[in-house]
């Protein structure tokens, strides 16, 4: 997934993001929505692709040891790209299901890992790729299209 032919590029992010620092969990997703914000896009679209964010950052915090999200901005899309160094996910299909989660219990008395986070990112994106190898990490790929109809997410 990268970023349509003849569609104009407007700006592109970087953020690396640490394993469980929790306390900064959702900084990524808050810059993202006030870049986002800046260039006049509508607040439903804004809204999904902070969502994607939020829950892949979300995700290399609980899970991996540390990672990097690159978020490109188009005429047509966002490019969301979330690559992690981690355990990698052993069962990707199980991960999908809703309340599903493999975060240990100090997590979830924290308030995250509730197995929302990949369904979550799924219903938010038009387009979602999810590449994964048990013991190296994982690359999740997310397309959230801009002006076209039918923008409403889901695959």
């Amino acid at each position: 997934m990268s970023t349509a032919s003849g569609s104009e590029r407007v700006f592109s992010l970087e953020f690396s993001v640490e394993g469980m620092d929790f306390a900064a969990t959702g900084d990524v997703a808050g810059n993202l929505k006030r870049a986002l914000q800046q260039i006049g896009l509508d607040p439903v679209t804004v809204r999904r692709a902070c969502i994607v964010v939020y829950e892949a950052e979300t995700n290399i915090v609980i899970h991996a040891y540390r990672g990097r999200i690159r978020v490109e901005v188009s005429t047509e899309g966002i490019f969301i790209v979330a690559e992690d160094e981690g355990p990698g996910i052993a069962d990707v299909e199980l991960a999908m299901k809703e309340g599903y989660s493999t975060a240990p219990q100090h997590v979830r008395e924290m308030g995250f890992g509730a197995g929302m986070g990949l369904p979550n990112i799924r219903r938010s994106a038009d387009e979602l790729e999810i590449q994964t190898k048990v013991g190296v990490g994982t690359k999740v790929q997310a397309v959230i299209n801009i002006g076209r109809p039918g923008n409403g997410g889901g695959s």
